[in-house]
């Protein structure tokens, strides 16, 4: 073991008879069909593996082995791994339930903030088998989650312990089957995006033919457009287009259920001014032209998926950034253009934030006032600043 740069034995892995109490019997790996490739594909002699080795051989020789001072090896072998798959390691990950929370290691998430596993470290001393089974009894996810000591871990996937490998030897597979494994609704999720994006252009070309045919034949969809073209204006930029306004109306339909769905709030088009007179066009549209819910059947998938994966961001700020992500995705599929001319694509919530408290601030050294004091209003132009 010297030898794979340790300066000191490190116990072996003793064979177990019978897996702790409560607890599936370790599961041989299933290996990778013939021909198929790692997607990871990490080899002991490569740069990120050798490092983890190197910063462990050098926290035995000072006979450092606590959890904090252990554990940031690994935590930089995953960041840098999960840096070529496009993942990025989040510290302290906090996981919110519906009462509680609990906080992991280590997450790795996508540009979506979707976790696709999780890390816990611990030290020599910790009994891990014991130290596993309270973290789980916890609620700590079971779905593709490492629980790692200096010479030993454990992979959980799909509620099952499926390896318990001695991380002494570099050869071991560990890393590459936890960054192997994706999710079910991972999978249905990026399967799903990309078929949104194809399917986009065809649907909002659809919708344009309906709305041009109606605005020749609907006096009620003229008078309920034109109503909300003045409105928006006013409200938005005196220069606006009827064609951009179009393009409002085609967006909302296409993602009004996403709003209702990730937010909770299926009354949201009555209660925000502007979704509420965009929803009164598209009665008037959906009236006689065609059926709202048949006609947008074809992205139900794409809508379950994102629900499904939306279950996953518990507060306001991280649906506010699924949400987003989202958006830009779909206008590649539909308009890529739009989502800067227009505005489409939402200001990062840190400007946002700085934006906020900066007025507060001007607000109360001037003014002596708050942004939530009576009298005080707010206007909020949605043109670019």
């Amino acid at each position: 073991m010297e030898g794979h740069g340790f300066s000191r034995a490190v116990r072996a892995i003793k064979t177990r008879a019978l897996a702790p109490e409560g607890y599936a019997t370790t599961a041989v790996p299933q290996p990778l069909k013939r021909g198929a490739m790692s997607q990871l594909n990490l080899k002991p002699t490569q740069a990120a593996v050798r490092n983890y080795y190197a910063a462990l051989h050098r926290l035995g020789q000072l006979h450092i082995d606590h959890e904090m001072a252990v554990r940031s090896a690994f935590q930089d072998l995953l960041s840098t791994c999960g840096r070529k798959l496009k993942l990025t390691l989040s510290p302290e990950f906090e996981i919110k339930r519906k009462h509680s929370s609990i906080r992991v290691d280590g997450a790795l998430l996508d540009e979506f903030k979707l976790a696709h596993g999780f890390w816990e470290a611990k030290d020599e001393k910790d009994d891990l088998d014991r130290e596993i089974k309270s973290k789980l009894d916890k609620g700590y996810p079971r779905d593709n989650i490492i629980f790692q000591a200096p010479n030993r871990a454990v992979l959980y996937q799909s509620g099952t312990r499926i390896l318990d490998a001695d991380i002494s030897n570099p050869e071991n597979q560990i890393v590459n089957q936890f960054f192997d494994y994706k999710a079910p609704h991972i999978e249905e999720w990026e399967q799903a995006v990309s078929e949104f994006s194809d399917r986009i252009p065809e649907l909002s070309d659809a919708v344009k033919k309906i709305i041009d045919e109606e605005r020749r034949r609907n006096p009620e969809f003229v008078r309920s457009f034109n109503d909300f073209y003045a409105l928006c204006r006013q409200a938005i930029n005196p220069n606006l287009s009827e064609d951009a306004v179009e393009r409002m109306l085609i967006q909302h339909l296409l993602t009004e259920r996403i709003f209702a769905r990730i937010f909770d709030n299926p009354d949201f088009t009555r209660r925000n001014v502007v979704a509420a007179e965009i929803e009164k066009v598209i009665v008037e549209l959906t009236k006689r032209a065609f059926n709202r819910n048949e006609f947008l059947r074809p992205l139900d998938r794409f809508y379950k998926a994102i629900e499904t994966s939306a279950e996953n961001t518990a507060g306001f700020n991280e649906k506010q950034h699924f949400l987003n992500k989202v958006y830009e995705r779909f206008f590649q599929g539909y308009s890529p253009k739009e989502a800067d001319t227009h505005g489409i694509v939402y200001t990062p919530q840190p400007i946002v934030n700085f934006m906020v408290r900066s007025v507060e601030e001007i607000l109360q050294k001037e003014f002596g006032r708050s942004l939530g004091d009576k009298g005080v209003h707010k206007r909020h132009r949605v043109a670019g600043y």
